[in-house]
């Protein structure tokens, strides 16, 4: 029998005004067993002011229908932002309880108001007359979305239909929820503890430190390795024992796909099942169908032009890419070298150290994350005049997070950014930028959000700060460009708001930043030895941006390996019972360099296509990549720090969300529209004019 904690109001902080800083959430006073009744509670309140505006007896208005739904549900979104958050960041197995006995409830409540037949109505009459009611753009918008979302989520179907929608949708959401846990306690659940010391040839005395002081947080003697991305990645790069690599490269790509109790076949298949049912009784011939709709790229041509686009132009490229490595690997080796995927990080790193003399150990004391930190927010006040305040009276959720008040030009307030940069067991892997409260404005107040960045890096030592790779602190500013729309955000309405835009915009305020890495005016500020506080050397800054391009066919195959096998789950018109293995040799073959390794599976640990927001949208990494190209071009032309430039990408891209469709938005910034070839460029596929 399950226990349901409960707690009473005048103890749950969700029940009152929170008394912090600018209202942040007080992680240092809510509870696990504070979420549930707070959950109850808003998910009765917000019923209660859905069926009022259903059934207003008033002829339907903007204000009375759409904006009185939008500024509805706060108590709802006030817990869903903190528990669901922390269940990404700060996670446990009670936490992941709650979230089990909560999914079918917040489902039902989904689709309560989804499928409720008046309230639509009121919706459609609004959207029908929308031209004629002297709306401003952005509420012609906001009425759009909500009459677009109801169409999208069942509004339109039959009495009969709606109930098989709403058994469909409910079972979905259990089974992303469900692959998402299997992930993390996967992830979790593999360790690699070496205890002779000649397991460590080839490893920099910084991971074999990582490593010492990972085995000693476990109570173990030697040196712990794991799947999460700062020991994986460093040892895949560096260590000599192939061996080992091999153990470990299929520990990480064999995840929750080997039977067991975390296997995921099973709930790969469900979920490409029910996203199918769903948009075929929607009238869509494919779920892909039915979630571009509201994309740029509005169908599965669109995308597949792109990614055969982009594959016919990198093939060629990665293909050399590759025989090098070959080459390199059995003339250091002495003998003819049969490269394996768990060799791959290995030897193409040592040829890029012979290449241009330069790896991550050249660089990472350069890069101690406090001079990193400096850097980025810095680049924030070159570009649009922000400052960050360390605010130590902002709870936060976890000893190692910061908080920091986010100043404009003048010193007025703008925005809470929290960061949270190192790996630990109750966090999922990889990077990510997320919201607790967003921007809005209501009754003339300006809300201000509250915007959070969270990495997986690599961790301080007892003897060494935490000294980041060139990768992780390109990552903090993919995260930070995130963080900058929603922190920049200006709209009136909350759901338009900051990165509320489509999934294959969102991605070219955070790509861009990454921009500014291979740029040495940037490097020189903040890029300082960590003991001795010498700017980096100005022939290792050109060696960075002379490796910029180094295996870019390689990495532009591999992001198209990932778009090519979303496109698969979710182009199927019939559900996939098959091998998923075989599958996923099917869909990538065209971009496939590597041999295949039978046993290993992607799509069992596919996060992001099959627990987070980006199914039938892995390619907006690329499809962005074309904008950010072609929106730094101008950065190029005009100055990398010119603040003109960047109040333009602010006022038209940063500030405006989702208020006016995103091409709009883009043509007005840049007067032209984007093309592949500023990209092909700037990666050295095609010389530039």
């Amino acid at each position: 029998m399950t226990t349901i904690l409960t707690a009473s109001s005048d103890e749950n902080p969700f029940f009152k005004p929170f008394d912090t800083p600018h209202g942040s959430f007080p992680f240092d006073k809510i509870k696990t067993e504070h979420y549930e009744p707070a959950f109850e509670k808003a998910i009765a309140d917000h019923q209660a002011e859905i069926d009022k505006i259903a059934s207003d007896s008033q002829t339907p208005t903007f204000q009375n229908t759409i904006e009185a739904m939008e500024y509805s549900g706060a108590l709802l979104d006030k817990v869903s932002n903190a528990f669901f958050n922390l269940l990404s960041a700060e996670s446990n197995d009670e936490m992941m309880a709650v979230s089990q006995r909560l999914s079918p409830k917040l489902s039902e409540h989904n689709n309560n108001i989804n499928l409720n037949e008046k309230l639509f109505q009121r919706v459609k009459s609004v959207y029908d007359t929308r031209y004629l009611l002297n709306l401003t753009p952005e509420q012609i918008r906001l009425a759009e979305k909500y009459y677009e979302g109801f169409e999208h989520n069942g509004a339109t179907l039959s009495p009969a239909d709606k109930e098989t929608y709403r058994k469909l949708s409910m079972e979905l959401s259990k089974a992303t929820l469900d692959f998402g846990q299997n992930n993390l306690k996967e992830t979790n659940k593999f360790e690699m503890l070496l205890t002779d010391k000649s397991d460590l040839g080839g490893l920099p005395q910084s991971v074999i430190d990582a490593a010492a002081a990972k085995a000693k947080s476990k109570g173990k003697e030697g040196w712990m390795f794991d799947l999460s991305a700062p020991s994986y990645v460093a040892f895949m790069k560096y260590a000599s024992r192939r061996d080992l690599r091999e153990k470990l490269y299929r520990a990480y790509n064999t995840k929750s796909v080997m039977g067991g109790e975390f296997d995921n076949k099973e709930n790969v298949e469900k979920i490409a099942s029910l996203r199918l049912q769903i948009a075929r009784l929607l009238g869509y011939k494919n779920y892909a169908a039915y979630a571009l709709k509201r994309r740029m790229a509005k169908d599965e041509t669109a995308v597949y032009d792109l990614l055969d686009q982009l594959a016919e132009a990198y093939t060629p490229v990665a293909r050399k890419e590759v025989s090098e490595v070959y080459a390199f690997a059995s003339e250091k080796e002495g003998w003819p070298v049969d490269i394996q995927p768990w060799d791959w990080s290995y030897y193409s790193d040592k040829l890029k150290d012979a290449r241009f003399d330069l790896n991550d150990e050249a660089t990472r004391p350069y890069f101690e994350l406090e001079n990193v930190k400096k850097g980025v927010f810095g680049l924030a006040n070159d570009l649009y005049g922000l400052m960050f305040v360390k605010n130590s009276s902002i709870p936060v959720y976890h000893p190692e997070v910061e908080a920091f008040d986010v100043l404009d030009e003048n010193g007025k307030y703008l925005s809470i950014l929290y960061t949270d940069f190192h790996p630990r067991e109750g966090k999922r892997s990889g990077a990510w930028m997320t919201s607790y409260k967003g921007q809005y404005v209501k009754d003339g107040e300006d809300s201000r959000p509250h915007i959070s960045i969270v990495m997986n890096f690599t961790r301080p030592t007892e003897i060494k700060p935490a000294l980041l790779t060139f990768d992780e602190v390109e990552t903090f500013l993919h995260e930070f460009g995130h963080a900058l729309h929603g922190m920049l955000a200006k709209s009136v309405y909350p759901s338009l708001s900051g990165t509320s835009v489509y999934r294959d915009f969102v991605e070219l305020p955070s790509q861009i930043m990454e921009n500014w890495m291979t740029q040495k005016a940037y490097l020189d500020q903040f890029a300082f030895h960590y003991e001795t506080g010498e700017k980096m050397p100005a022939a290792l800054v050109q060696k960075i941006i002379d490796a910029a391009n180094y295996n870019a066919g390689y990495l532009c195959l591999r992001q198209l390996s990932f778009g090519y096998l979303d496109m698969a789950w979710h182009t199927l018109e019939e559900p996939y019972r098959g091998d998923i293995r075989s599958f996923e040799q099917d869909a990538v073959k065209r971009v496939q360099l590597l041999p295949v390794v039978p046993e290993t599976c992607i799509s069992t640990a596919f996060g992001h296509i099959f627990s987070g927001g980006y199914a039938a949208g892995y390619y907006s990494y690329k499809w962005a990549e074309v904008l950010d190209a072609d929106a730094f071009a101008l950065f190029r032309k005009n100055g990398i720090f010119d603040k003109a430039t960047a109040k333009k990408f602010r006022k038209e891209i940063l500030e405006k969300g989702n208020t006016e469709d995103p091409m709009t938005l883009y043509l007005r910034f840049r007067g032209q529209k984007p093309s592949v070839k500023a990209l092909l460029q700037r990666n050295g596929i095609e010389t530039a004019d």
